[in-house]
């Protein structure tokens, strides 16, 4: 490849990721009146800069191979900022390390792009390999806090190369730029993933949203979702956890299940989205589900609906680890109107909207999870009953 053949390719490598960025998001039809999808994920590996992948330098890359490819970009932190939709996304190197990266968007569904350099979040020691799924929350304490997973080889296994230890990391800025690395959260269990911080003071202290855990991957590992206090978030530790979401048997929890972002503080309650996870034939099946929390007592679930909110359809059930969805990402806006961001099989970023109306009206309204075949046959004959009475009136039934 010659020079002039060089500068020319690198020129519309940057046209067709222009032309990407600048894509309109069409809302698919046909919804099911609880949220609304899109056709096109927010965020793919082609989003990544071109200057993060090739080295632009013709004596150096002649070929212009991409030299750091990116795999994926998935389950990303939320946040409303200086009038912008923030996402802060895990991105995943062909290495297999994932690191944290800003990206902005004017509408929240489209026109995502990349801050210059991603993250360069602070280590605690160098033995932290990976860190991701970054849960972003904006305290009263007046700094906005990060927290994720924390992941290292695990000492006592040195022969076995896919056991790791997970741990609560916690970082924090005033500015999304800067961010000061704080402990890991301490608590009296083997492992923590998927740490959720509470956005207000409970009792004057910190709270926490933690799932306990004696194996970093296994289902059926860990009781499910836990809520602890701590005094000092520069020195985090949790006395006491308990669990105020379990896992149950013949659900979509049965394997584990973990909290997705920070709650957002309605007038009837804590509204809440979390992760589910059941192993099947064909490996463990991810989807979301929903609850709401007593807004005077956040340790209490005041409603469950029965069932996931959100499950993967379509091209979302295939990637790296196929038919999942997760969120770790949302945003409540002023006018009531809701984003959800959400990781698809571990390979790239959608996003669905709903509003806090519609969610509440979701989780107080929907039965609750009967357990057992026959208690949700006399829930749904009892919905086909009233309906009837409806249709007859609207003159669909004779």
């Amino acid at each position: 490849m010659t020079k002039k053949e060089f500068e020319k390719q690198v020129k519309k490598l940057f046209r067709r990721q222009q032309k990407l960025f600048t894509r309109k998001n069409k809302k698919l039809k046909n919804g099911n009146g609880i949220f609304d999808r899109y056709r096109d994920p927010v965020l793919t590996a082609a989003h990544a800069p071109v200057f993060w992948r090739y080295d632009l330098n013709y004596k150096s890359n002649p070929y212009l191979m991409e030299r750091m490819g990116i795999n994926s970009t998935f389950n990303a932190g939320a946040i409303e900022y200086d009038g912008k939709y923030i996402v802060m996304a895990r991105v995943e190197g062909w290495d297999r390390k994932s690191f944290f990266a800003v990206a902005e968007s004017p509408t929240g569904v489209d026109h995502f792009q990349f801050r210059d350099f991603p993250v360069e979040m602070p280590e605690l020691d160098e033995q932290e390999t990976n860190v991701y799924d970054m849960r972003l929350v904006r305290h009263e304490d007046g700094w906005i806090y990060g927290l994720f997973c924390s992941e290292k080889h695990d000492p006592a296994q040195p022969h076995n190369l896919s056991a790791a230890v997970a741990g609560c990391g916690i970082a924090r800025t005033k500015n999304l730029k800067n961010w000061e690395r704080l402990p890991n959260l301490q608590t009296k269990s083997d492992q923590q993933r998927n740490c959720v911080l509470h956005p207000e003071f409970v009792n004057g202290k910190y709270a926490f949203y933690t799932r306990p855990l004696t194996d970093f991957a296994a289902t059926g590992s860990g009781e499910g979702i836990g809520w602890g206090l701590c005094d000092d978030i520069e020195h985090p530790e949790i006395e006491t956890e308990i669990i105020i979401d379990k896992r149950a048997y013949h659900t979509i929890k049965e394997g584990k299940n973990g909290m997705g972002p920070a709650p957002i503080k309605t007038e009837k309650g804590w509204l809440h989205l979390a992760h589910g996870v059941r192993d099947t034939a064909a490996g463990m099946r991810y989807v979301l589900y929903m609850f709401l929390a007593d807004l005077n007592d956040p340790s209490r679930i005041s409603k469950a609906p029965g069932g996931y909110f959100l499950a993967p359809e379509g091209e979302e059930r295939i990637g790296d680890v196929s038919n999942v969805v997760f969120s770790n990402g949302w945003i409540a806006c002023e006018n009531g109107d809701v984003f959800i961001y959400y990781g698809a099989s571990d390979t790239r970023l959608y996003v669905a909207t709903s509003t806090i109306d519609k969610l509440l009206d979701y989780v107080m309204n929907t039965p609750e999870d009967g357990l057992r075949s026959s208690i949700c046959v006399q829930q749904r004959t009892k919905l086909i009953s009233d309906n009837f009475k409806v249709m007859k009136k609207l003159k669909i039934l004779s």
